[in-house]
């Protein structure tokens, strides 16, 4: 080895080694995309051990009412911790590129809260770290659990014949609603109108009822339209107001 060489790799690695500290954990007030899914500075990361309901997908509620499910567990996570700063350790990338991590706030698993309070189900297929607060959950018809629903999985490769858990027995039209998606031509629940689009710019612009175009933007899944229940909501996913 060269006299540079020896110069040169203790330099080297005392530099790689805050890197890699850094790269096992990652600290910050997130943005809560989904109940299961936030970004801390350029980072997205993905709870690991829990599924939750994506945004867009319908449960019936403890009435039998369709109910925006993934929006609500979204929102609850955030008002419970949505300002604090997040504690992440960090496991591997997923195969969409999100860093898998466990997660705390001042201490506390988010991963558990979440199914604790039924806004998540235990990830069984990947973890089976939360298998007992989902039993309790199910008993204490928490979240989720007091109306009925498709697995967020199962919702994801959803049929006709995809099982329905919860607590609510469902209604002749329980399968008509739970297939949909609260992206669908119908409003998902009277406070989300608003509606999201894709411009031939491949920018996505979020209308409001007044808006001039509004009625004539057609919401159809296959063409990159969604619901959104607020102007925060819309531009968190990137979206801006149509300047007509």
């Amino acid at each position: 080895m060269t006299t540079m060489r020896r110069l040169l790799l203790p330099a080297l690695i005392a530099l790689m080694m805050p890197m890699t500290a850094n790269a096992a954990e990652i600290n910050g007030v997130p943005k809560i995309r989904e109940a299961d899914q936030i970004v801390i500075g350029s980072t997205r990361i993905r709870l690991h051990g829990v599924d939750a309901p994506s945004v867009d997908q319908l449960c019936l509620d403890s009435k039998g009412e369709r109910w925006s499910c993934g929006v609500a567990a979204r929102d609850e996570l955030i008002r419970h911790v949505g300002t604090k700063s997040w504690h992440c350790k960090t496991l591997h990338l997923d195969r969409r590129g999100r860093m898998l991590a466990q997660c705390t706030v001042d201490g506390e698993d988010i991963q558990k809260w979440l199914v604790q309070h039924g806004w998540a189900l235990a990830f069984v297929k990947y973890a089976r770290d939360y298998e007992a607060e989902e039993k309790a959950a199910r008993a204490a018809k928490a979240g989720l659990w007091a109306g009925a629903f498709f697995a967020p999985w199962d919702w994801r490769v959803r049929n006709k014949k995809t099982t329905v858990l919860g607590a609510v027995k469902p209604p002749d039209t329980a399968s008509a609603i739970l297939l949909a998606s609260a992206s669908g031509p119908v409003a998902p629940s009277p406070e989300c109108t608003i509606k999201g689009n894709v411009n031939r710019s491949g920018h996505c612009i979020y209308h409001r009822p007044e808006s001039r175009w509004y009625a004539k933007i057609k919401m159809h899944v296959s063409k990159g339209t969604r619901w959104f229940c607020s102007v925060e909501e819309a531009e968190a996913a990137g979206c801006r107001e149509t300047r007509r």
